[in-house]
Order: structure tokens, then sequence, then C-alpha cells
């Protein structure tokens, strides 16, 4: 059995192209596949390997990055990753716009409390991932933006959301890190009652009971799994993002 674990960290970063290569010769040496993100706001990943070799990898990264990581976590029979992957990058999650991290402070909702702040009517919630990821699964009430892409989601909100008049946005993604960006930078545009799923999805999946979910469907993940159902196993919903695609490049 395989662990895969996300995670990802806003710190500043220095030399960057020394940390690539001692990441990437600790993956090889302890056969952890996956794609870690390194840029000067911090870094971003998912990798896969057997669970004593990757809490190894870990504690080297940990050393490497010069911080600690918390990760989310799931599992699967075999290796859902093809290669080892990592890059330097102008952003960990890329928006486009300077946003200040610091503004985000406090709009972090423990998974446990999510579901009281998405069934205020008051509440607008908002799916800050792409259209195809919304397909697959969202929660109950969640707007779908239509994006193809999360630079698109500042447009989608000057077109569709006024800050004297949606008072509280709640906002969701796969494992937090969009929404990390994109709170500060609401809050930056006049939006004062912000709040994010604090580790995204697959934290809510992880901790909330079945029985108490508000979640709807599966969850589109980046590697070849493709999904996840509630309990963080393959899905067997299809791949939206291809069809899409296919739609948008006919032959």
């Amino acid at each position: 059995m395989f662990q895969i674990v996300t995670f990802y960290r806003f710190i500043v970063l220095s030399e960057l192209p020394a940390k690539r290569e001692r990441l990437k010769a600790a993956m090889r040496e302890l056969d952890i596949k996956g794609t870690i993100i390194l840029a000067n706001e911090g870094f971003n990943s998912t990798i896969s390997g057997k669970p004593e070799k990757l809490n190894a990898f870990l504690s080297s990264a940990e050393e490497i990055l010069g911080c600690r990581i918390e990760t989310k976590s799931s599992s699967h029979e075999k290796m859902p990753f093809r290669k080892v992957d990592v890059k330097i990058k102008p952003e960990i999650v890329t928006l486009k716009q300077t946003v200040d991290i610091a503004k985000g402070s406090g709009t972090h909702v423990a998974p446990e409390d999510w579901n009281e702040i998405i069934s205020d009517p008051e509440t607008v919630v908002l799916d800050a991932r792409n259209h195809y990821e919304f397909m697959n699964g969202n929660f109950v009430g969640a707007i779908d933006p239509g994006t193809s892409k999360f630079s698109e989601l500042p447009d989608f909100v000057e077109n569709n959301l006024d800050p004297a008049k949606h008072k509280r946005v709640a906002m969701y993604c796969t494992g937090g890190i969009r929404c990390e960006k994109f709170a500060p930078y609401l809050r930056s545009k006049g939006f004062e009652n912000v709040y994010q799923l604090r580790g995204g999805i697959l934290k809510y999946l992880e901790t909330v009971n079945a029985n108490k979910s508000l979640w709807r469907g599966e969850c589109f993940v980046f590697d070849d799994r493709r999904t996840v159902d509630s309990e963080l196993k393959k899905g067997v919903e299809p791949d939206h993002s291809v069809a899409i695609s296919k739609t948008n490049n006919p032959k």
C-alpha cells in the first residue's frame, strides 16, 4: 500500500536551486514520486511512497525547507505518480495577483465547524476550484465559478460578488492552498467576513463523519487516481477536464 500526502506552506524561501537538488536526491534515495513546487513564497506538494520511506523523506524535507510540514494523507494500492519532479516557479499556486498572505489571518475554519458556517443562509459558499473539479463533487449550496484556471477567479468575483451585498463568503478548495491566497485577496477587495476551510476538502473528508457530511460526490485529485470518494479511496467518477478539453478543442 502506498501513502499519498499533500502539503504546502507560505514561507520565505531562498537558494531555491540548491533546495531543489537536495529534495530530488532525497526523493530518489527513498523511492518517493510526485511533484514539489518551490517559489520564494513557499512550497506546495503532492507525493507518494511506502509509509516508512515517506516518513523518512518528510523528516529530510523539514530540514531542507527549514520548517515543520503538516500533511493531509490518503492511501492507494498502486503508486499514483510516475516520476520525481521538483519545480521552481514564480508562485506555488498561480493567481497572478499581489496578495498579502497575512490578511488571511483569522479566516480559517476547522472542518468540524464548517457545516455551521455554510448552513447559514446569509453565507455565500464559493468553490475556489475549477469547473471540471466542481463537476465531480461539491458542498451543498456551493457556487460554481465556471473557471478553467485559478487566475480567472478574481474576474468572477468582480462580476458576480459585491462586498456591500455579500457580507459573508466561505470558500473551499482541494487541500486549502488556493484559499490561502484567495481569502486575503477577498479581504483586500473589501469583503469583511471571509472564511476558508482549513485543510480543504481532503481534511474535511478525513475529519468529518460521513453521516454528518455536507459534501456531495467525489473530490478531483491531481494524480492517477483522478478522484477520491468520501473515504479517501480511489473514486469512479470520470475526469471531466478531459471531456471539457475535447469540447473546447475539437478535431
